[in-house]
């Protein structure tokens, strides 16, 4: 579970701010949105098996630079 403890003389603005920052990191939304609804094994595979191209080609052109 996140939490943000509001500083001495800091606005909410800025603790609402630190909050969504750590919530982006940790890819909390990501999550939620994934666990929606039920994903179908051989969907999930497809999508882990896109993902991992994906990443392999991205190294590629970053090797290459």
């Amino acid at each position: 579970m996140l939490t943000v403890t509001v500083r001495r003389n800091e606005t909410i603005d800025k603790a609402i701010r630190r909050l969504k920052k750590k919530v982006d990191r940790e890819g909390v939304l990501k999550l939620v949105r994934q666990h929606a609804f039920y994903e179908k094994p051989s969907e999930k595979r497809l999508r882990k098996q896109k993902n991992a191209r994906r990443n392999a080609q991205r190294m590629i052109r970053l090797a290459s630079m």
